[in-house]
């Protein structure tokens, strides 16, 4: 059954083509880890962008009556800045002269009716962490790929999981030659603490067990 479900999900994102650098293979993965993380608790992830990994996270919270809380500026990260190699001119706010990805992220929450289920928290990763105190089943980082932002984000939200609960974190390479460091060097401190597990990777997507 659930496979069926995750297969009308890459449909339904086909056909709305929701923006995202997501693989298919990872985003199976975030349904079917959250899907068994949300009986821990909530779930939350670092780096919404336009809603893509929003949708199968969320999409497993609501299957489980749990939340998925989504934090993002929603300015973009560094490789998203004009003239940088991910730039998309369409979520360009050229009046404020800034990149704005929360129009879109709230238009894929319409589309797949998860309003009550995903929360967006609209801020900072590092300014959401200090006041954080609801511990998590589950968190997701895909936000800023520099080695300091990763490194904070892992470090810090790795504090806020329960035991027995994942930790994922987006664009691993082992290899500088297929991609940035920063994540990878941030799960490798992360597992360095010897309280998490590399347990698999699924493409680039590396998954901490919490002991």
């Amino acid at each position: 059954m659930n496979d069926n479900k995750i297969m009308a999900l890459h449909q339904a994102i086909d056909k709305h083509q929701i923006k995202g650098f997501l693989a298919q293979d990872e985003a199976e993965a975030l349904y079917r880890f959250a899907l068994e993380a949300a009986n821990l608790g909530p779930c939350l992830e670092i780096g919404s962008y336009c809603g893509k990994s929003s949708v199968y996270l969320g999409s497993a919270c609501r299957e489980k009556n749990s939340t998925l809380f989504a934090v993002d500026h929603h300015r973009g990260s560094e490789e998203h800045q004009p003239g940088e190699e991910y730039h998309d001119a369409e979520l360009f706010d050229p009046t404020a002269q800034v990149m704005d990805t929360l129009p879109a992220l709230r238009r894929t929450l319409d589309l797949f009716d998860l309003q009550d289920t995903v929360v967006p928290v609209v801020a900072p990763s590092q300014v959401v962490v200090k006041q954080w105190a609801t511990p998590l089943g589950l968190v997701f980082i895909d936000g800023g790929h520099s080695h300091a932002q990763a490194l904070a984000d892992c470090l810090c939200w790795a504090e806020k999981i329960q035991p027995g609960g994942l930790l994922l974190i987006h664009d691993i390479f082992p290899s500088p030659q297929d991609g940035g460091q920063g994540p990878y060097l941030a799960l490798q401190a992360v597992v360095a603490r010897g309280d998490f597990h590399w347990e698999t990777t699924v493409n680039s997507l590396g998954v901490l067990h919490r002991r």
